[in-house]
C-alpha cells in the first residue's frame, strides 16, 4: 500500500529513513554513554596545581592593585561589567 500525496516520493521517503536512524544512532549512544558513565567511579581526583600565591605573601600594593582588579570585573547593576 502506497501513501498518498508528497509522501509517496523516494526523496521524501530517504528522509525519513536517514532522520528515524539518525535518531536511534543518537539514542543508542546517549544511553550506552549514560550507562558507562554510572559504572566507571565518579570522583577521581585532580591533580593539583601549585600557584605561587599559595606560598608567597603579597604586599599591601598588591593586594591593593588586585582588589581593584576584581572589582571591576564584579557584576554591576543590570548585570554588565564594570
Amino acid at each position: 500500500m502506497s501513501v498518498p500525496g508528497h509522501f509517496s516520493d523516494p526523496r521524501a521517503i530517504t528522509l525519513f529513513g536517514l532522520l528515524a536512524v539518525s535518531t536511534v544512532a543518537w539514542l543508542t549512544m546517549n544511553l550506552r554513554a549514560r550507562a558507562r558513565a554510572r559504572r566507571e567511579p565518579t570522583g577521581i581526583p585532580l591533580e593539583r596545581v601549585w600557584h605561587p600565591q599559595e606560598s608567597v605573601e603579597l604586599t599591601p600594593a598588591e593586594e591593593h592593585a588586585f582588589g581593584q582588579v576584581v572589582s571591576r570585573l564584579g557584576l554591576g547593576p543590570a548585570g554588565r561589567l564594570r
